[in-house]
């Protein structure tokens, strides 16, 4: 899902096309919950910027919280399917582990408005769906992290409490992704760039046996 203006507002599809104009109102209602809040972010809104009326976005969602939940649901999942994907590489546990995170990075800087909803809304609006699909999803999302770190700390790479080596890594890549999307006027280096100082920087100082 990528970011949309004010200026590419689409006209009714016809019938049929009930699939396609799901995902228009998904795409509209990321950026819309970002930049107006959730309680900014009316039925109207959304269903003016896809050329809907709020009756007819009513046959698509019951309201604007199982919208963002359905935000969060699909973010989520694709998180997981890459991180399933890259735990069942046949690979050291080390180079498995970096590769969680360089997609996780990935993902933040690809979908950035979806990475803004699922993990920097605010608990008030969270409570509207982000917050169950973070508890529901992001916490597999999180234990396959730590399994991770687990076989690395059990091959004798990594030393020390996975859970806690876990929320250490993952808290250094949010980091970089969060003030990257959140603080685009800063002058930053090249993003690929920081991206591969910061992972070098973390595993090289990764507590060893």
């Amino acid at each position: 899902m990528s970011d949309v203006s004010n200026s590419s507002r689409t006209t009714r599809k016809p019938k049929g096309e009930g699939h396609s104009r799901r995902g228009e109102i998904l795409t509209a209602a990321e950026r819309i919950f970002v930049e107006h809040g959730y309680e900014g972010a009316t039925i109207r809104k959304i269903a003016d910027e896809v050329g809907l009326s709020s009756t007819a976005l009513y046959m698509h969602f019951p309201d604007k919280g199982a919208i963002l939940q359905e935000i969060c649901r699909d973010a989520f999942s694709r998180l997981i399917a890459a991180n399933a994907a890259v735990a069942d590489e046949d690979a050291p546990p080390v180079r498995r582990l970096r590769r969680m995170i360089d997609g996780y990075v990935d993902f933040g800087f690809a979908h950035p408005n979806a990475y803004r909803l699922i993990y920097l809304t605010r608990p008030v609006e969270a409570r509207e769906g982000a917050q169950d699909m973070a508890r529901e999803l992001g916490g597999g999302l999180f234990t396959t992290l730590e399994a991770t770190v687990a076989d690395a700390v059990t091959a004798g790479d990594l030393k020390g409490d996975p859970s806690v080596l876990a929320q250490a890594i993952w808290a250094t890549a949010h980091g970089v992704v969060s003030l990257m999307i959140t603080k685009p006027y800063f002058p930053w280096a090249d993003r690929q760039t920081l991206v591969d100082t910061m992972l070098d920087a973390m595993f090289a100082g990764l507590p060893r046996p």
